[in-house]
């Protein structure tokens, strides 16, 4: 009909993308991913800053957050409008809820195991509750994580000339317990441990003749997307394990493994991480070994 257009041009100007607002934050999480391809630069540069850093979106000011993001405060008004909310202040209710819910402060969480139902709070009473967490977590990368995808990462590490190992807060524990192992068997490796700052430096050190293993949970470390990113842009081939599908580690990866730790009280096991780390080290170094027998 004439006079009629597409409606989807008119998000530059603080339009709509198609459908109502998610008030989950996996589904906009979803949706976000859905409509990268349709989203204008700018706001594509908030959609992938919303998914790296939703703590920050979740308790940041408006103009913080677009100091942050490189973006103008308006931008931010626009994004939360191309996906259907009101505008900013209620697109970031949707992280808000998310970060109350999943992940409290670790005083809140002190706070949350003094005032839960049961009253035993002996220390055998969190062995037992970490215990079963853990064993839930090894479980679930025993059945979930795809033979072909460790036969992919297995490949890719073993030929690698040097393996970088890439995390940092509480995924580093990951990856320092994997540079152990590897050097115990004889795999060369290099932890990268920020020290001095020098990460980005040590990085750079990198080829294509070598691989990266990097980790990283929700909230994503920007430095390990970062140093991630660059390194695949450098073609070097990176192996990521992290926590969801819409991570935002997934874009720098050619493979990846998905890790869901289960939580005692909000405090979140890492046995599921370091078990599949402790297999990728030792059936990296049994391929190597077989390879120089052939």
């Amino acid at each position: 009909m004439k006079g009629r257009r597409d409606t989807r041009a008119a998000v530059p100007n603080g339009g709509s993308l198609r459908g109502a607002s998610p008030r989950d934050f996996h589904a906009l999480c979803a949706l976000i991913t859905e409509r990268r391809v349709e989203l204008p630069r700018r706001l594509l540069q908030v959609a992938d800053y919303a998914i790296a850093r939703p703590q920050d979106i979740a308790f940041g000011t408006v103009v913080e957050i677009a100091k942050s993001a490189k973006v103008q405060p308006s931008t931010l008004v626009r994004f939360g409008r191309a996906l259907g909310y009101n505008g900013f202040t209620d697109l970031q209710e949707v992280f808000k809820s998310q970060a109350r819910q999943r992940w409290p402060d670790y005083p809140q969480r002190l706070e949350a195991l003094r005032t839960e139902d049961d009253q035993d709070h002996s220390p055998a009473r969190l062995l037992q509750g970490f215990a079963r967490v853990s064993a839930e977590s090894v479980e679930r990368v025993a059945s979930g994580v795809s033979a072909a995808s460790l036969e992919q990462a297995v490949e890719i590490l073993a030929r690698a000339q040097t393996i970088y190992l890439l995390a940092t807060r509480r995924s580093f524990a990951v990856t320092s317990y994997m540079a152990y192992l590897l050097r115990k068997l004889a795999v060369r490796c290099e932890l990268v441990d920020q020290g001095a700052g020098l990460a980005p430096e040590q990085m750079e050190l990198s080829t294509a003749r070598d691989a990266m293993l990097a980790v990283s949970f929700t909230p994503y470390a920007p430095t390990t997307l970062e140093l991630a990113g660059a390194a695949a842009r450098r073609k070097v081939p990176v192996v990521a394990i992290t926590d969801s599908p819409f991570s935002p580690l997934i874009g720098s990866a050619r493979v990846w493994f998905e890790v869901v730790e289960a939580d005692f009280r909000g405090f979140r096991s890492l046995a599921g991480a370091i078990t599949l780390a402790m297999t990728l080290a030792v059936a990296v170094a049994r391929h190597r070994d077989e390879a120089k027998k052939c």
